[in-house]
């Protein structure tokens, strides 16, 4: 890495780490993932739809993911999202450096939050939690300009990106609750209170969800079923301690390749004027970096409701720019090159344990992987079957969203998907089409000889088929999949 010019030019730092990052990030899911991953699965299934909810979760990924595919037709496509989203995050926390300090702390504010697994070993399997990272980036972006100038453009800029991030995950509100009470406590920040700003940026977040917010009240809020069985109760009382104190800790031992990364910081004295940034930028930056992870902690803690581990995605954006920020030390060209040396190292140590784990270990172990499911074959054989018993292509699938989304994708005319064969997790499916031009029903075969019960309702009368057996597409075991057809009726 060309140091001198990092120190010289403010984002030439900032472009050969991106160039870097996206091209082993690419590149390996592309070399290792034969089948898309669940999420990209569900992703078209989800999106070729259009519509402006759905019974999971909020729609941008999904619409991304299909208007992506729809593009570039392509597979690879689809894996430079997930790093489009990773890069333009660190844009924003790259940004929001260039106002406090030098560009060599920039770069070493970006290196060190590369070092979690979030942002690289699973940023290819594109998905809400990856989304929400440029618009998390962007209203922190946002809100330290807000609070410094107080102009207009950054608060309007805060009230887009907490807009988008809505559409991209529900989670914004653990972002949006640490600003709010910074805003209120903070006796500086309390005076942008009496500015139009804040309240500008509010009144263009809710103008942005408002389609959205129409949406979930006209469907009963369908998504927030799909939440409250994520987030499962508390059994006994000691758990609302235990359970956020075990996410507090599953986070802690994600961070500790950041650390490693950060510490050549701590190898040299604190020099409380090597920094561009005043007691309010600190206050500020100790928002971003652990306000988020406070909040969603208290949250849980309260309401007696259980976290996700992969939750941690967002939280930690602005954790390198606090700690390069708060230790105060000019970073020097030697002091960067060991930040540069310590990142390399792990994600080295990442990209091997990539490769290893998906083109060596299927070959040892016996656990499923998704990325290596013959979601190509499968599609082959019930799409070639199908037109072959009913001279007909295949326009429908009754199935869950992963064998009826690998079908969807993979099968020349990309059938669209009837979700667990319910209507009411795909409204947007007309029955009466289906019946028209029949169905294939699909699903784990597990020695039944009988369609599962949950598709009876719409598909009780299809014939059942022979089984179809095919090897996973690396390592060993093999996928069963029964199937029967729905025969089209004119």
């Amino acid at each position: 890495m060309a140091l001198a010019g990092v120190m010289e030019r403010p984002w030439a730092g900032f472009w050969l780490f991106a160039v870097a990052h996206a091209a082993i990030w690419i590149a390996l899911p592309y070399a290792f993932y034969p089948n898309l991953p669940l999420d990209l699965i569900e992703a078209l299934t989800y999106g070729q739809e259009w519509q402006l909810g759905y019974d999971k979760l909020p729609p941008l990924p999904w619409w991304f993911v299909e208007l992506t595919y729809r593009t570039f037709g392509s597979d690879l496509a689809l894996y430079c999202l997930g790093q489009i989203s990773v890069l333009a995050a660190f844009a924003a926390v790259w940004a929001l450096m260039l106002r406090i300090a030098s560009p060599a702390a920039a770069l070493a504010a970006v290196l060190i939050i590369d070092g979690l697994h979030y942002f690289n070993f699973t940023s290819p399997k594109f998905n809400h939690d990856v989304i929400q990272l440029p618009f998390w980036a962007l209203a922190g972006l946002a809100l330290h300009g807000a609070l410094r100038t107080g102009r207009v453009t950054h608060w309007m800029m805060l009230g887009l990106s907490i807009g988008l991030a809505f559409w991209a995950k529900y989670f914004v509100v653990i972002l949006g609750l640490p600003f709010a009470l910074f805003m209120l406590i903070d006796a500086r920040a309390r005076r942008s209170l009496a500015t139009p700003g804040p309240y500008l940026a509010v009144a263009i977040a809710l103008v942005i969800v408002a389609p959205h917010l129409v949406w979930l009240v006209d469907n009963h809020f369908a998504p927030f079923d799909y939440l409250r069985a994520r987030a499962q109760p508390f059994d006994a009382l000691s758990d609302h301690l235990t359970r956020p104190a075990l996410f507090a800790l599953v986070q802690l031992f994600w961070l500790l390749p950041v650390f490693a990364i950060a510490l050549p910081l701590f190898q040299r004295p604190r020099e409380a004027d090597a920094m561009a940034a005043d007691d309010y930028d600190r206050r500020i930056l100790a928002v971003l970096a652990f306000g988020p992870a406070a909040t969603v902690i208290a949250m849980s803690a309260l309401s007696g409701r259980g976290l996700v581990s992969m939750w941690g995605y967002p939280l930690w954006l602005f954790l390198g720019a606090w700690m390069t920020v708060w230790i105060g030390t000019r970073i020097e060209a030697s002091v960067l090159a060991r930040i540069a040396g310590v990142w390399a190292a792990v994600t080295a140590v990442y990209a091997v344990s990539f490769a290893a784990d998906y083109a060596v270990l299927p070959y040892y172990d016996n656990r499923y992987r998704a990325v290596l499911f013959p979601g190509e074959g499968v599609a082959e054989e019930i799409a070639t079957r199908y037109r072959a018993a009913t001279g007909r292509p295949l326009a429908y699938v009754i199935g869950n969203v992963w064998l009826g989304g690998n079908i969807g994708h993979y099968a020349r005319e990309q059938p669209r998907t009837l979700i667990d064969g319910n209507p009411r997790r795909a409204p947007w499916i007309d029955l009466a089409d289906l019946a028209r031009q029949g169905a294939a029903v699909v699903w784990t075969e597990d020695g039944r000889n009988a369609i599962p019960a949950i598709y009876a309702a719409v598909a009780g009368n299809a014939a059942v088929q022979t089984p179809i057996v095919l090897p996973m597409r690396r390592g060993g075991g093999e996928v069963s999949i029964g199937w029967a057809i729905l025969a089209p009726v004119p």
